[in-house]
């Protein structure tokens, strides 16, 4: 970036140590709350024994990982499941409570981006104004009907996909591959008829709503404390929503994790956009240095942290099947089932102690 642009590092360190910083807690603090959110859901949906708090954080910034470096933020909820899943949660189970996260995501997220479009609009700047909500609908809509029809009735895939997969690999293994995925939307769809018209889920999902809304305001702060370091006196509420827009632009399926779309998006938003930029507009801009230092502080550093979650998630996945591995205990006629049971998490010296 600094190859095409006028900003130096010199710029990114006019912001100051202790407006980088906080900045950098505050997205922390957005991330840490969706973590907080992942459990919330997990204990009322499913129960409080699934895991410990610690694997249960690492596995929600490791699906975070992966969701901020595909393309339109998708594959952290493979993550997520797959982890739930190796803890014994049925694949429905997990489903309904990464749908969850995505919906409170969804509702929040383009709630505020129709509000940020609104004030654009309002303020002269129609293009901006009407990207960012013709961005929103097709994602809000999707989503939203995805839960009302998974309710009303069993979804599954189109019949179509088993004749393509039948294509690529054998048809034991497509059909195989199709049943299965069948029975998980099936067990989703289940989920949420027992859920849809439950009090108790309507008051989950209405706090996970308030997490969600406040990690947002976490994601505003990020940028105002950075932006009033160098003087752009940028307010709370303009903040929250040029970052609002910022993350709606950044779901277009164009480059990864949102790489420069989010920072257009930001520039364009502040800048009340009312027409198709010029390169020389944008790379001109004196508020070019201070979304770069935003970028760095709210998407690179964290990646860093959710990159060392993902390696310690997996690491420990692999050293656990190696234990079993070379586990020499077998079953035996007072305890058959030790092989199958969540006491995978014992340590060898734990069922030294059984065999004892």
């Amino acid at each position: 970036m600094f190859l095409f642009t006028h900003v130096s590092l010199s710029d990114i360190f006019a912001v100051g140590l202790i407006p980088f910083t906080t900045s950098v807690v505050s997205v922390m603090g957005k991330i840490m709350l969706q973590a907080f959110r992942f459990k919330y859901f997990i204990a009322e949906f499913i129960g409080p024994d699934v895991s410990s708090t610690w694997r249960i954080i690492s596995a929600r910034l490791a699906g975070e990982f992966v969701t901020q470096t595909t393309p339109s933020y998708v594959g952290g909820e493979l993550v997520r499941i797959a982890f739930l899943t190796k803890n014994g949660v049925p694949v429905g189970r997990a489903a309904w409570v990464t749908t969850m996260e995505i919906i409170a995501d969804v509702f929040v997220g383009t709630t505020l981006a129709f509000i940020a479009g609104a004030v654009a609009i309002y303020n002269g700047g129609d293009f901006i104004g009407f990207a960012v909500i013709l961005v929103s609908i097709p994602t809000l809509a999707f989503w939203l009907s995805l839960l009302v029809f998974s309710a009303k009735r069993n979804l599954h895939l189109p019949f179509f996909s088993k004749k393509i997969l039948r294509k690529l690999m054998s048809k034991e293994k497509a059909d195989r591959m199709i049943d299965s995925a069948n029975n998980a939307i099936a067990d989703l769809c289940k989920m949420s008829r027992e859920n849809f018209n439950s009090v108790k889920a309507v008051k989950v999902f209405v706090l996970g709503i308030a997490l969600t809304f406040a990690a947002f305001l976490l994601q505003g702060v990020s940028f105002m404390v950075l932006a009033n370091a160098v003087g752009s006196h940028i307010g709370f509420l303009g903040s929250l929503l040029a970052t609002s827009a910022s993350t709606v632009l950044s779901t277009l399926p164009v480059t990864i994790g949102g790489s420069g779309l989010a920072e257009l998006g930001i520039w364009a938003y502040i800048s009340n956009l009312n027409g198709i930029p010029s390169l020389k507009d944008v790379l001109s801009n004196s508020q070019l240095s201070v979304i770069i230092a935003w970028r760095i502080a709210s998407y690179h550093i964290p990646l860093v942290i959710m990159w060392i979650a993902l390696m310690r998630l997996t690491i420990g996945k692999v050293s656990l099947q190696n234990t079993n591995a070379i586990s020499p205990f077998e079953p035996d006629e007072n305890n058959n089932d030790l092989s199958k049971t969540t006491t995978n998490k014992r340590t060898l010296e734990e069922h030294s102690d059984d065999k004892s």
